[in-house]
């Protein structure tokens, strides 16, 4: 049986390689040309297995977020996703635009749906992963901004401040994030003037 690619398949941006004979629905092409992602067909043989996008999260912190990243992952599986760890994996000081890159570009090349980053406060992170196209980052401090940014924003990358959180709240907040969908209808319009913003300036 040949594998479908539906619209819901299509990454944020980047290249989305499928198999050879995949069948492309064009809902799924019209997106994809919107998003700007060029879809690759390979041989069958060169296809290498991932994890599903769907169910891997990526996460990253900074050393002011390093300890709330560990804490939070056991949360992450416990949900049901994979986790694929941008770093750091110490205390070592670390330039937080610098995680959020790695994190933001997995999400925007569709290796994954979701991302998370740790930071002291959250903010930076935040700034510097909506500089991907794509990433519709949002720093979260409480279960009704994460709802929010989920169902109006269909967020793609929570930010979270490692020093101005408690484990429990981060996790509230994560649990929220993670369980909350996005609401479409009227919201859908919204986003997709997010994305015609990001179009214009982006060179």
């Amino acid at each position: 049986m040949r594998q479908v690619i539906t619209a819901q398949d299509i990454p944020a941006g980047g290249e989305l390689k499928v198999a050879v004979g995949t069948l492309v629905t064009p809902s799924a092409r019209e997106l994809a040309a919107s998003r700007g992602v060029n879809i690759v067909e390979a041989p069958p043989d060169q296809m290498v297995h991932r994890a599903d996008p769907a169910r891997t999260i990526a996460i990253g912190a900074d050393h002011g977020g390093f300890r709330l990243k560990e804490t939070l992952k056991p949360v992450i599986h416990e949900l049901g996703f994979e986790i694929h760890d941008a770093g750091i994996y110490d205390e070592t000081p670390a330039d937080y635009p610098d995680i959020a890159l790695k994190v933001a570009e997995l999400v925007s090349r569709g290796d994954v749906t979701r991302g998370v980053i740790v930071d002291g406060a959250g903010i930076g992170s935040c700034m510097a992963a909506n500089k991907v196209p794509g990433v519709r980052a949002a720093l979260c401090y409480d279960k009704s901004s994460a709802r929010n940014s989920r169902e109006h924003n269909d967020s793609n990358v929570l930010t979270l401040g490692g020093r101005l959180l408690t484990a429990t709240q981060a996790e509230e907040v994560l649990r929220t994030w993670l369980g909350t969908g996005f609401a479409g209808g009227r919201h859908v319009g919204r986003v997709e003037k997010i994305g015609g913003i990001e179009r214009k300036y982006f060179k």
